[in-house]
């Protein structure tokens, strides 16, 4: 479409220059563009049938998961864990003294600290392990946003290098 816009143009410069020996600038576009008139359902239908005939692009089982790929997923989701849980207290802490339960701190210190060892270090567990491996994992990005350690080996590299991070800092918040 766009060579046939230019194409008059680049024909009078061209003869205008006086150039002899030159092609015209009209066969510099040897494919010619035609457009055929069709309905929203004959397109639609033509679409449908060009994309049947496209490959299919492979599943993640075809591949061989990495501590990358694990990472990679296992950050998406304490993303959007760490935001329900965000977003749950919020609502909770709004809504529920409607209801005539509290929310607010002293409350929760009341409840957990009633709670039996094994519970209290559970409820702990459960809120640590993901906070502190977004934690870590976010700093690795931070990383990579800087251009460095995005070679395999640096990948590699931090990413023992969060997984261990993780399970020390889980640990230690565990016995707070």
């Amino acid at each position: 479409m766009l060579a046939t816009r230019l194409a008059p143009a680049l024909r009078a410069t061209t003869l205008r220059s006086g150039a002899i020996g030159l092609r015209p600038a009209a066969s510099l576009f040897a494919r010619q563009v035609s457009t055929v008139k069709t309905t929203f359902d004959e397109a639609e239908a033509l679409l449908r049938k060009q994309r049947s005939n496209r490959p299919v692009s492979p599943h993640l089982t075809i591949y061989e998961p990495g501590i990358t790929m694990t990472l990679s997923g296992i950050h998406r989701i304490t993303g959007v864990a760490l935001g329900f849980a965000f977003y749950a207290y919020a609502l909770s802490y709004v809504a529920l003294p409607i209801l005539g339960y509290h929310v607010d701190s002293a409350s929760l210190a009341a409840a957990f600290g009633g709670l039996p060892l094994a519970a209290k270090l559970a409820i702990k567990g459960v809120a640590a392990l993901p906070f502190t491996f977004h934690f870590w994992n976010g700093f690795r990005h931070l990383i990579w946003d800087t251009a460095h350690e995005l070679t395999v080996k640096g990948v590699y590299k931090t990413g023992y290098t969060v997984v261990g991070l993780t399970a020390i800092s889980t640990i230690a918040l565990l016995f707070i």
